[in-house]
């Protein structure tokens, strides 16, 4: 039988990068980008995040299945935009949560290494509506810092490479 450590470092499931943005000033729109370079221990290039060096926040990911049930928790027809969600990268096909204590690989370059959970900010429901705030709690997806850069698209493969717990 295998044990807990074990099950948490076997993810078969091979997600996909299904949108990616960036917000260049504090407060900005975000901009959406079909690829974007990923910068070592900072981020995403263009984004106000990457202008620092170091922290556990430099990449922020949401799982895509999550954008309809926060848009039924709602009451919402559909997915919510995820520019409204305040994060860099949508990722569809593997439990993102399984990633948060590992390191894992986007497209054939970029290796992140999960750092936490990303909760909701009170900003939420500014964006979205009253009741906001809740709908996306535990649906807020991930934080992440770059180990390695390179450039990430839309469609490049995520997947698990090792659990760092």
């Amino acid at each position: 039988m295998e044990t807990l450590r074990e099950r948490l470092e076997n993810v078969p499931q091979v997600g996909r990068v299904t949108w990616i943005g960036v917000r260049p000033e504090h407060g900005a729109p975000i901009e959406v980008l079909e690829r974007a370079g990923v910068l070592a221990d900072r981020g995403l290039e263009r984004d106000r995040v990457s202008r620092r060096q170091g922290g556990k926040r430099q990449v922020t990911l949401i799982q895509a299945e999550h954008l309809d049930v926060i848009a039924r928790l709602l009451g919402r027809e559909g997915a919510i935009d995820p520019a409204l969600l305040r994060r860099n990268v949508v990722v569809a096909g593997v439990n993102l949560i399984a990633l948060r204590r590992m390191r894992f690989a986007i497209g054939g370059a970029v290796i992140l290494e999960g750092t936490g959970t990303c909760e909701p900010c009170a900003k939420m429901d500014a964006a979205l509506g009253e009741g906001a705030f809740h709908a996306m709690r535990g649906h807020g997806g991930i934080t992440a810092r770059v180990i390695e850069g390179g450039e990430i698209a839309i469609g490049d493969p995520v997947r698990a490479l090792s659990y760092v717990g």
